[in-house]
Parts: C-alpha cells; sequence; structure tokens
C-alpha cells in the first residue's frame, strides 16, 4: 500500500494542475490517468478544436483577400495537413504536461482508477493500492449520444472522431446548436461542407443570452449554415449508398436531413463509469457526483472537480475548482468566484458571456438595464471588415455589472475586462477613469460607461 497526502484520478485540467499545486505546497501526489495526460480539453477537445478554428480563420481571409487589395487564386483545403498540424500542436503540449508529471513529489501512474475503500484507490487489472486522507476526482466527462435507433452507426460520430478525419465531408448534419456544435458547424462550413443544425430547443445556445444566440444564428445563416430549432431527432437510418437520414419533429411536422457525416454534439455526461463509487460510498446521480460548495462528496476528504461533478463543463472551471479543494484541504482561504466564469464559443464571429443573462435576470426577478455598445461604430473593429457585433451589459441599480455578453470579433478576450470588473465588485462607471488604448476593439467596453 502506497501512501500519499492526496491522490488524483484524472489528468485533465483540473487533475494535473492541482497536482503540480499540491507539490509545490510539500505534499505528496498520486496522479492516476486512463488514458494520455491533458484530459478531453487538450487531447479532443478546447486544443484541437481551435487548431481547426485557426485553419478555417486563415482560409477565410484567404478567400476575403481581394476586399483588402490583395489579388490570389481560390485557396485549396489539404485536410489530412489541418489534421496533421492539430495532432502536432496536441503533442507539444501533452509533451508539457508529461514533464510536469515528473515534478518531485508527483507519482504518476498510468490506468484505470477504482475505488477499493472510501480512501483507497486500486488500478484496473493491477495489485497496486494507494491511500490518501484527500482524494480528488477529475475524470472530466464523455460524449452523450441520442438514445435513438441508429445513433451509433458508420458515419454519425462524436467530435473526437470528427477531428481527425482527412476529408471534408460533402455534407454534415450536426444534430445539436450548442457550443461545440456550432464550432464545428462554421468549421466545416468554411471547410466547405453543406452543413445543417438541428437543435431540440427553441434557439441555439440555449445557455447563453437569447438576443445574443438570435444574432448569430442569424449571422451564421447569412454565410450559409442551415438552421432547423425546435426540432427532435427521432432517428438516424443509413441507405444503400451510405448516405445518412437524419429525421426530425420540428413542432409536429416530419422532416429529414441527408447527410455524409453526421455529428452527435447533445452534450456530455460526467465519465464515473469504472470508478466503482458504490464500494466507497460515494452519492452520485445522473447529472454527475453530488459536491457541495466546496466539491467536497458525502464522503469526507473526497472531493469531485470539473465536468465529472456536472456543475460547469468548462476547462478552466476544472482548473479553479481544483485549487479551491486545495485550499480548503490546506486550511487557507482564498477570493475564488466560482459564479464569475467566463465562457466563449469560437465561431465566426465569436461569443463570450459572463455573469447573468436577461433570462436567468428576469426568473430570479432581478432588476436591471442594459448598455450596449456596437462594433459598427468602432473604428478597429471597421478596419478588420469585422463590424458585425455588440456588446451588451446587465446593470444593477447601482450601476454593478450582473453580467456581459459579447458577440464579435475578439470577445473571447475582451470579456475578460469585464469579467475582472465583476470580481472587483466594482460599478460600471469606473470604465470612464480608464484610458483604453486608441483604436483597439476595447474601446467598445470603454464607451459604455
Amino acid at each position: 500500500m502506497q501512501k500519499a497526502d492526496l491522490i488524483i484520478i484524472g489528468a485533465g485540467p483540473g487533475g494535473y494542475e492541482a497536482a503540480v499545486e499540491a507539490a509545490r505546497l510539500g505534499m505528496s501526489v498520486v496522479v492516476i490517468e486512463a488514458a494520455r495526460v491533458g484530459g478531453t480539453c487538450l487531447n479532443e477537445g478546447c486544443i484541437p478544436t481551435k487548431c481547426f478554428c485557426r485553419h478555417a480563420e486563415v482560409l477565410e481571409d484567404v478567400r476575403e483577400a481581394a476586399s483588402y487589395g490583395i489579388s490570389c487564386g481560390e485557396p485549396q483545403l489539404d485536410m489530412a495537413a489541418v489534421v496533421a498540424r492539430k495532432d502536432e500542436v496536441v503533442a507539444r503540449l501533452v509533451s508539457g504536461v508529461e514533464s510536469l508529471m515528473k515534478t518531485p513529489g508527483i507519482t504518476y501512474v498510468q490506468g484505470k482508477a477504482r475505488f477499493v475503500q472510501p480512501h483507497v484507490v486500486g488500478i484496473e487489472g493491477g495489485n497496486e493500492l494507494f491511500e490518501a486522507p484527500n482524494i480528488m476526482i477529475a475524470t472530466g466527462s464523455v460524449a452523450k449520444y441520442l438514445p435513438i435507433e441508429g445513433a451509433h452507426l458508420p458515419g454519425v460520430v462524436s467530435s473526437r472522431e470528427l477531428l481527425s478525419l482527412t476529408q471534408v465531408p460533402r455534407r454534415l448534419c450536426v444534430v445539436g446548436g450548442g457550443v461545440i456544435g456550432l464550432e464545428f458547424a462554421g468549421i466545416f462550413h468554411t471547410f466547405g461542407s453543406e452543413v445543417t443544425v438541428v437543435e431540440f430547443c427553441r434557439e441555439i445556445l440555449p445557455n447563453f443570452d437569447r438576443d445574443i444566440a438570435k444574432r448569430l444564428r442569424t449571422s451564421l445563416k447569412k454565410r450559409g449554415i442551415r438552421f432547423e430549432t425546435q426540432a427532435a431527432v427521432t432517428a438516424i437510418t443509413r441507405d444503400d449508398v451510405g448516405q445518412l437520414h437524419v429525421a426530425y419533429d420540428e413542432k409536429g411536422k416530419a422532416g429529414e436531413c441527408v447527410a455524409d457525416c453526421v455529428l452527435m454534439a447533445v452534450g456530455r455526461t460526467a465519465n464515473t463509469a469504472s470508478l466503482n463509487l458504490d464500494e466507497a460510498g460515494i452519492a452520485y446521480t445522473r447529472r454527475g457526483i453530488t459536491v457541495d460548495e466546496h466539491y467536497q462528496t458525502n464522503v469526507p476528504g473526497v472531493y469531485a472537480v470539473g465536468d465529472v461533478n456536472g456543475i460547469c463543463q468548462l476547462a478552466h472551471a476544472a482548473t479553479f475548482q481544483g485549487f479551491h479543494v486545495l485550499h480548503r484541504i490546506c486550511g487557507a482561504q482564498d477570493a475564488i468566484r466560482p459564479d464569475i466564469v467566463p465562457a466563449a464559443v469560437f465561431t465566426v464571429p465569436e461569443v463570450a458571456m459572463v455573469g447573468s443573462t436577461e433570462e436567468t435576470c428576469r426568473e430570479q426577478g432581478v432588476t436591471y438595464r442594459v448598455l450596449k455598445s456596437f462594433y459598427r461604430a468602432n473604428g478597429k473593429a471597421l478596419s478588420m471588415n469585422a463590424d458585425d457585433g455588440l456588446v451588451k451589459l446587465l446593470v444593477d441599480d447601482a450601476g454593478r455589472i450582473l453580467g456581459a455578453h459579447i458577440l464579435g470579433a475578439h470577445a473571447s478576450d475582451l470579456i475578460h475586462e469585464v469579467a475582472v470588473l465583476m470580481n472587483l465588485d466594482v460599478p460600471v462607471s469606473r470604465l470612464h477613469d480608464i484610458i483604453h488604448a486608441h483604436p483597439t476593439l476595447s474601446e467598445l467596453l470603454l464607451h459604455l460607461a
């Protein structure tokens, strides 16, 4: 039995970042990972998807070169080269995380962790046992598939498989209009696919501000992406020539999308199957492992962070939940605000948000007013040919920011200035006193004060 101060199950953003910090604090740490270090985010999520986004961005820029007075021929996409570059970027980052796992104080173990007792963990197929007073579960999530006929037919893929395609499908049907679905819809439309997005809810991006979501859908529709909202997929079939037929019910009316490839982008579910949680007496639901406000389970000393607890499926949320757990274990205080978590969608144009939406304010009876600033009035945006967008702030009677919603170029960067103001709990009027460089997109925020 090998003993440690802390066992971390999972070496994704919630796990490896916490492991390195724990070792820095002088703790002995055992990290157990079933697959490659870096988790879903690094290997088949955030990073490889952003590589594809960049390829699509470059392709768009070349196609629009004539509007900048630059003449060139129609660009040709080499999908195999796109995938090869993505793999190279991922490999470099994985190598970096592997180096971190060699930090003094960290023992890295490859294999599937399985609870033997509440504070004892074994490795599937092995005899070695590990014991610690504190255990952090950070096993992430896995892709969901709809429980319908044909959900696992050849050609129906998750984001992981789509990231390895070496040929661009002529027709792509995206089931799910959330973050993952929309990013891939935009990418593959730029790559040359005919794209249809089928979304169950009334609007795409159901958890985002509805005004912003509607504007994004309008923008993507103008670019050529087809949308079917309030449409429930009922079955997927494959015909004799290999075409996939996605049947859906749209407000009582039958519809169908014919595609060469179908992306199942209907969310993710907590990765708990092999943990043997019942043996340890750890409570969980279909949503994920049940935790309190400090991410502790019903078993003292056992915590769950990141996607596996079902609270917020974002890599950076997992990282900071892990940091909070470490502070809790060490008896330290922190000022981390789990209610202020920026989120971004890397479509064209980008979308970013932090805090409350208009819908949540109304549901909670919170009084608010809306401030807006438009990209079309910003000099830098016009110089970039990026005048499609707006910044929208929700503020209370005292001028404090309740939420921010941005549609437009570099929204994923701009949102963080608002997140800082929210964390400092200062009124939006303070922007009056903060000098912003000119000409920049950040002036969109300055003009809201």
